[in-house]
Order: C-alpha cells, then sequence, then structure tokens
C-alpha cells in the first residue's frame, strides 16, 4: 500500500461545498469544513454520522452505561465493564444492538443484564440506530470506507462519495532525530508563542512520556493549550487517591513513596526521612496523614474527600458529583472500594471543562484529522498503532484499513509538518510505528535508516543559564578531602558538586553501619561490661534505631543478623586489641554513640574512632581501629572483597570504575606518622560470615581482608631477600624445588643483570626479559629440567599476586601527588574558573555509583 497523499482540506471543500449534507467520519474534520463555509446555509453542513444523528455533541455512552449498571445491577465493576465493552463494539460493527447474543462466547448473564439496562437508555448508538437520513437532501460522503457498519445505517440510498485521498503518493517530510524525549518537548515548546498557539497543534500517544513533558514544558512556559489532562489526571484528585491507597497499604509505605501527597498536604518532611517508614516516623508533619490511615476504616468517601480538601484547602466538587454518579460516597472506603474507583477512573473518561484556545494537544490513536497550519507529531514509535480489537464481529481488514488511512490522513495534517522522534531510548532502538512498514517503499528498522536529519543539543556560549547575583565573598579553599568525597570526586565531579548542593536521604545500611561502630567502640573501652544481656540490650537498641527504615516482618531475621554481628565484633577484638595503647596519644572525642549515651559510660580510648586531618597530604578520615602501632583496621557491614579487588579499586592512571581509595589513602596518613615501617590495613566484614555460620561453623578469617604497604619498590621488594626465603619456603611445589637448589645470590644475579619489568601483570611478567633470563639462569645452577621452568613461572605468578594485593612505595607516592593534583584541580572549579565535568578521569561516569543521577543529564559531559 504506497503512502497515499491526502486531499488538501481546501480542495475537499471544494469538492463537496454545494452539497447541502456532507457526512465525515472525524468530528475535527466536520470542523473544518464548516470554518471554510461561505455561503449562507440552513442547518448542518459538514456533520459526522453521531452527531447528526444524536443532533448534539456525542457523549461517551460506554460511561453512561456503567453508571446505569452500577446504580441499578450488583454486577461486580469489572465484569458490567467488559460486557459493556463488547455491547457496544458489537453495536458499532454490526449495526443492530442484541447482535452480540449471536456470539455463544459471549451471551452471559452480565451481557443479557447489561443489554436489558442499555436498551432503555437514550444514547448516541441508540438514535443511530433509528435515524435515517431523509428529505431527498442532496448528500455527499467523505471517506466512506472509515465509516462502520452502524454510522454507514444512516446514509440515504442515493449520494456522492468523495475520497479523503488522491491518486499521488505523499513525499513525507524528514524524519528529526533527537537524543530524548526531552530535547524534543523543549523543541517544540521553543517553537510556540503566544501569538501563534492558536495555530500549533502537537499529536502524541497520550499515555507515553511525551504527554506529561508537553503539558508540564507549556505550563512553564506560560503557553495557553487544551486537549491535555482529563479528569483523573487532576493533580488534587490524583492526589485524593493516591491518599486513599497509601491508607490501605499497609505500615511499610516509605515517605519517598508518597512524597507528592504529602507536599499537596503540606505535611511533607525533610528529605533525609525519605527512605523511613510513614508509620515508624515521629514527625509533626505526617501526623496527620498517619491518623487519617490509621482511621480509614472510620471515613466514608464523601467523608474521606471532606477531610482532603480541608487539610489540602481546595474544593473537589466534580469529583464529589462523580461519588454521588457511582453511588459510593457514603460507602466505607474500603480497599475493594477503592480498586472500583480506581479502575472506572483509568476505564472512562469523565467530562470536564476545558478552556478550547492555545496550543492543540491530539492523540495520535483518537484523532484523524488536526485543522492547524503547523503540527508537530511526537514519537511515532509502535505505541502509535492501534491495538484491533480481538473480537468475532469486527472485520479485521476492515478494520485496519480504517485504522492505516487515520494514520495516514493524521501525518499529513497541517499546512507544514514535522516528525520530531527518538533513535534510541534506554539503550535500545526504537521500533517506529508499524503502519511505515505497509506504507514506505525503503527497507528500515529504525528512524535512521530512513530520510532522517540527526540534531545535537549544544551549549550555545552566548546563553547565560541561570541569572546570577554577585557576591563579595571568595570562594573557600579546600585543604582536605575524605576518601569517599575524593572517590566520588573522581568517579564525577559533577555528581559531588550536587551532592554538596543538595540533600540526600537518611540510608538504612549508613545508620546500621554507624550502630555497629558505635557499638566496637564501647566494646573497646568496656570489654567487661559487655555480656549476653548486654549484646541483647544492644540488638534491641539497633532494632529501635532502624525501626523507621524496616519492615515489621523482617524484624526476626534482622535480630540474628545484628547478634552475629555484634557477637562477631567482641570476637574478633578480643583477639586483635593490643595490650596497651601508650604508642598513641589522647584524642578529642570525636563525636558521639549511641551506647555510650545508653549505658551511661564514657567512650575515651585513643585507639578507636580515631579522627585525622592531615593537611601535608590533603587527606581527612576516621580510623575505625589502630591494632598495633603498624596495623589499622576498618570495620564494615557489606560485602567482603578480595585484597585484589582492594587494590584495584585504587587505581588513578586510568582509575577504576568504581572508586575507593580508603585503603591507600589511610596507609598514606599512617606512613606518614610512622616513616619506613611496613603497615597492615585491615577490612574487618563482620557480618560477611553469617550464610556460614547459619550452614556450618564461621570462622573470623573469613571476615577479613588486609593489605600491607611495603616501604620499597616493587621491584625492590620481588629483589629481596625476604621475598626468596618466602618463594622457598612457601611458593608453588616446584617453585620451593627449583629454588631450594639455588642461592640467593643466584636469584639476586638475574635482577642485576636484567632491569625487572615495571608491571604487575602476570601475563607481561612471564613474557618478559627478565622471565628468561630467570630462567636460564636456574637451569645453568639447577640443570635444565621441565620443572625448574615450571618453577620459575611459579615464583613469577606469585610475585604478579603479591603485586596486585598489596601496595608499595611507589603506589603511595603517586597517590599523594594525585590527591595534591584533585584539590587543586578542585578548589580552581570551586572558584568558578571551571566547570564541573559530568565525566570522571575514567570518562563517563559509573552510573551505578554516583547519587545525583536524576541531575546529571545524559549525552552532557562537559
Amino acid at each position: 500500500m504506497p503512502f497515499q497523499r491526502a486531499k488538501p482540506i481546501d480542495q475537499l471543500y471544494a469538492d463537496v461545498a454545494d452539497y447541502e449534507l456532507v457526512v465525515v467520519p472525524d468530528a475535527p474534520l466536520a470542523s473544518a469544513l464548516n470554518r471554510r463555509l461561505d455561503r449562507p446555509h440552513l442547518g448542518t453542513f459538514a456533520t459526522t454520522p453521531r452527531r447528526l444523528a444524536a443532533g448534539r455533541r456525542e457523549e461517551a455512552e460506554d460511561r453512561l452505561a456503567f453508571l446505569e449498571l452500577v446504580q441499578e445491577t450488583s454486577l461486580d465493576w469489572k465484569r458490567a465493564a467488559y460486557a459493556i465493552g463488547n455491547i457496544l463494539q458489537c453495536w458499532e460493527h454490526q449495526g443492530q444492538l442484541n447482535t452480540v447474543l449471536e456470539y455463544d462466547t459471549y451471551a452471559d448473564d452480565a451481557t443479557r443484564q447489561a443489554l436489558e439496562h442499555i436498551s432503555g437508555l437514550d444514547t448516541t448508538s441508540s438514535r443511530l440506530t433509528e435515524y435515517q437520513i431523509s428529505g431527498d437532501p442532496d448528500v455527499a460522503v467523505v471517506g466512506r470506507s472509515q465509516l462502520t457498519t452502524l454510522e454507514e445505517s444512516i446514509l440515504p440510498d442515493e449520494y456522492d462519495a468523495y475520497d479523503a485521498f488522491t491518486d499521488e503518493s505523499f513525499d513525507y517530510p524528514s524524519f528529526h532525530i533527537f537524543d530524548s524525549a526531552t530535547e524534543i518537548v523543549d523543541t517544540v515548546v521553543d517553537a510556540v508563542t503566544e501569538e501563534n498557539a492558536e495555530d500549533v497543534a502537537i499529536v502524541l500517544d497520550s499515555s507515553s512520556e511525551y504527554s506529561s513533558l508537553v503539558e508540564s514544558g507549556l505550563e512553564a512556559a506560560d503557553l495557553p493549550f487544551y486537549g491535555g489532562p482529563g479528569f483523573a489526571d487532576h493533580p488534587d484528585h490524583r492526589a485524593f487517591l493516591r491518599l486513599l491507597r497509601t491508607a490501605h497499604a499497609g505500615t511499610d509505605t516509605c515517605i519517598e513513596e508518597i512524597r507528592p501527597v504529602l507536599t499537596r498536604l503540606d505535611a511533607a518532611p525533610g528529605i533525609e526521612h525519605d527512605e523511613k517508614r510513614l508509620h515508624e516516623l515521629d514527625h509533626d508533619a505526617v501526623s496527620w496523614v498517619v491518623e487519617f490511615c490509621t482511621s480509614i476504616a472510620d471515613y466514608t468517601f464523601a467523608e474521606a474527600l471532606a477531610a482532603f480538601e480541608s487539610r489540602a484547602s481546595c474544593e473537589l466538587a466534580s469529583f464529589r458529583d462523580e461519588l454521588d454518579e457511582l453511588g459510593i460516597a457514603d460507602q466505607p472506603v474500603t480497599e475493594a472500594a477503592v480498586d472500583r474507583l480506581e479502575f472506572y477512573l483509568q476505564t472512562y473518561e469523565v467530562p470536564v471543562d476545558r478552556e478550547n484556545e492555545g496550543v492543540l494537544l491530539a492523540d495520535a490513536k483518537s484523532a484523524a484529522y488536526v485543522d492547524r497550519p503547523l503540527v508537530f507529531h511526537l514519537g511515532l514509535d509502535e505505541s502509535w498503532t492501534h491495538s484491533a480489537p480481538k473480537r468475532p464481529w469486527v472485520d479485521e481488514d476492515a478494520q485496519y484499513t480504517r485504522n492505516i488511512q487515520q494514520f495516514q490522513l493524521l501525518l499529513q495534517s497541517g499546512a507544514t509538518q514535522y516528525y520530531l522522534v527518538q533513535d534510541v531510548e534506554g539503550g535500545s532502538p526504537v521500533t517506529p510505528c508499524l503502519y511505515f512498514e505497509e506504507l514506505l517503499e525503503e527497507d528500515f528498522d529504525q528512524f535512521s535508516d530512513l530520510d532522517a536529519i540527526h540534531h545535537t543539543t549544544r551549549r550555545d556560549e552566548d546563553v547565560q543559564g541561570f541569572e546570577r547575583e554577585p557576591r563579595n565573598v571568595e570562594a573557600t579553599a579546600v585543604q582536605t578531602v575524605s576518601q569517599s568525597t575524593l572517590s566520588t570526586y573522581v568517579n564525577s565531579p559533577r555528581d559531588h558538586f550536587f551532592s554538596r548542593l543538595v540533600d540526600s536521604p537518611d540510608k538504612e545500611y549508613f545508620r546500621q553501619g554507624n550502630l555497629f561502630h558505635d557499638f566496637a567502640e564501647y566494646y573497646v573501652n568496656h570489654p567487661d561490661a559487655v555480656d549476653d544481656d548486654t549484646i541483647e540490650a544492644a540488638v534491641d537498641l539497633i532494632v529501635e534505631e532502624t525501626r523507621p527504615f524496616t519492615r515489621s516482618v523482617d524484624e526476626p531475621t534482622r535480630r540474628t543478623r545484628y547478634r552475629f554481628g555484634l557477637e562477631t565484633i567482641t570476637e574478633y577484638l578480643d583477639e586483635t586489641l593490643p595490650e596497651d595503647d601508650s604508642f598513641l596519644t589522647a584524642t578529642s572525642g570525636w563525636g558521639t554513640n549511641t551506647f555510650a549515651e545508653h549505658f551511661d559510660r564514657p567512650v575515651d580510648s585513643p585507639i578507636t574512632e580515631r579522627w585525622f586531618e592531615n593537611y601535608d597530604l590533603g587527606l581527612k578520615g576516621k580510623i575505625d581501629l589502630v591494632a598495633g602501632p603498624t596495623s589499622l583496621v576498618d570495620h564494615k557491614s557489606g560485602s567482603r572483597k578480595r585484597a585484589s579487588q582492594v587494590v584495584n579499586a585504587t587505581a588513578i592512571d586510568p582509575p577504576s570504575d568504581r572508586p575507593n581509595f580508603q585503603a591507600l589513602a589511610y596507609l598514606a596518613h599512617w606512613r606518614s606518622t610512622n616513616p619506613g615501617e611496613q603497615l597492615d590495613f585491615t577490612f574487618f566484614h563482620f557480618l560477611d560470615p553469617l550464610d556460614d555460620a547459619v550452614t556450618s561453623e564461621a570462622a573470623i578469617e573469613d571476615a577479613l581482608t588486609t593489605v600491607t604497604y611495603y616501604p620499597t619498590s616493587f621491584a625492590a621488594y620481588a629483589q629481596s631477600r625476604d621475598t626468596y626465603d618466602r618463594l622457598v619456603e612457601d611458593g608453588a611445589n616446584n617453585c620451593q624445588k627449583t629454588f631450594s637448589k639455588a642461592t640467593y645470590d643466584d636469584y639476586r644475579a638475574v635482577f642485576e643483570s636484567v632491569p625487572f619489568p615495571e608491571t604487575r601483570d602476570k601475563s607481561a611478567l612471564l613474557d618478559s626479559k627478565f622471565a628468561d633470563r630467570l630462567v636460564d639462569e636456574m637451569q645453568s645452577v639447577v640443570g635444565e629440567y621441565k620443572y625448574v621452568t615450571s618453577g620459575c613461572e611459579q615464583a613469577l605468578r606469585e610475585l604478579a599476586r603479591t603485586g596486585g594485593r598489596n601496595f608499595f612505595k611507589d603506589d603511595v607516592d603517586a597517590f599523594e601527588e594525585f590527591v595534591d593534583e584533585r584539590i587543586s584541580e578542585l578548589n580552581r572549579r570551586r572558584a568558578g574558573e571551571e566547570r564541573f565535568p559530568v565525566d570522571g578521569l575514567a570518562g563517563e561516569p559509573n552510573y551505578r555509583y554516583v547519587d545525583n543521577r536524576d541531575l546529571l543529564l545524559e549525552g552532557r559531559h562537559d
């Protein structure tokens, strides 16, 4: 089927101008013809069959029938709606009301009850059934193939038919491809002004994201429009329904889930409470909502609506009228009743009064013609395809013809058309509307395969963005950064920037982690005061402190988890605490401790929760435990990481896609106070062995990950006598066998003859000249045996493993220089000399680990 050219409206009017009556399939087309009537005319000129028969605007007879049935019968609402839909659809396609009973599958009691009541209603379809154009008028019919059987039944025996299409093909305009729906809507809104709003129409799928974006964009630009949100989309109607839903949602509803409702009721607490449960939040702002929800069983719909109106300072008279129409105003607000009300509002379009001025918003699957000079078609994807009704009374071929003709007419509406589309969405190709496959001769899979123009939004250097007010304040220079700040900044400087501006919600895992840290600190200070009863009291306290975040049904599981964590902490600390803390200076009592306050005991040990701010290095942080002069410990409630993962996360050239510099930062600081010492940093994942504890016996070692700092270069470490001795004593079989038959001098001679590679990659090390020289030297000393070659390879693998699981002097040196560079860069950006880019040092940020995802615009990396 070719893409047929539609007749211009002026040509169509010229064809039918001399007729007394013109019957058309679409009300906007009738209006367009009537606006062009240039002669006196008595009565109706152009109209649709339904308007002609009813003598008035069409009413939603499906809603009218539904209201009749719910008032007069005991039918289930969904069953009633299903029966009504079948009856009206069969009537439309077969021409007679009772024809549906000829189909046994649909001729049930509900259908018969519905038929009995619908037959007594004054509906447009009933008038169509009885109406016949009479009086021998001169009649023209435009687009007869788009009329249904019921609509055709009113036509006289004689009339002249006119096609809405010409014999020519339509040379469709180029598709304009944008990167996002937001860019499409911005483009459209920028093209509309108060002066041209009456000349513009926007065609879109009303259920798509374009609908809300367009409405919001036009409202923000203070531009008039009509044909937009319906009754159910009214903000106060949505808020009231959501409030009723919340009342029946149980006690696990979080603040962020209902923040729009709380905001409308002036009951929204700070964003830090977003992840807390409404019913467990002790906050004055939400007290009215909690009281309403807990007493919902005492309300009727009318009473609930009145309470909402009073609290929201609004009047919802039309909603109250609808409750009366449905007969539920005085019924209790049960969950089932709310389900029925929501079903009704989602299924039927409740009439609303609209201001018919401004930009016209038309639904792609309802309209067939738009009479505006400039028409924007948004999306044009598979959502524009009509779903053919799967009923035996529907002629699917005829219905498909009607749909594709409507699609062709719609795409040619207006003197100028713009097709604005996306080629890719969410990383997947966008599928064009299926009608294009039949209308276009080209082979294509997506819009970019067709005649298309790509648009990329670029920042206009002349546009200043938000207005700025000069402040006589200099930016405060950052002198130190925490490891978490550094990690966020390296992943995405823009995300770091927004983290400084935007509040974020309290996190359950963060609160839980802090409580475990507090307990560890308390135990270090008072190990003799902690027994089984204390552990149980601590579990109770953690449960209470985290209650706003957690579901009540999970409490037994969480108690087990908390108790295991506390007991693991005490067991580890008993083995790890130093005998004395004389190697440390006293601390200033940084922060508070929940357990110290609860048990009324002080915490002042210098070995735990030790704050540092190292201005020479630009680093700051808090050490959970100083286990000895050269040993640091950090408590973690998350899953255990391998030593190699810890080291990989600290990469700086290029950075890891999930940077985490904690171990390296703390070792750098501790090195500055203990120069020349070998240092250990241990992550204590006290909850990680829980699963093992359930099935078997858990070991403390399974909770520990330790990385070591060696105060030498990696090459010097590899060459050292200690390393050689470890290869002899602890290496793999062939490694021990080979090197035990050589001497350290033999081993060192290899390093003196060939430089040790500047790599810790196993493959690179094995393929190096050093590896060849090591094999040659060991074979000359031990003999040319296969196990010698294997033993040398095992030794090199062990060196690579050690290098990839620990830190060396050059690592920390490079990191200190890296921190210095980042702080200088950060201060330049804080001073306004540079922008905070979205992309980090490794390129596009890892969006899984950004905190302000909604504020980082896709495709904008500057």
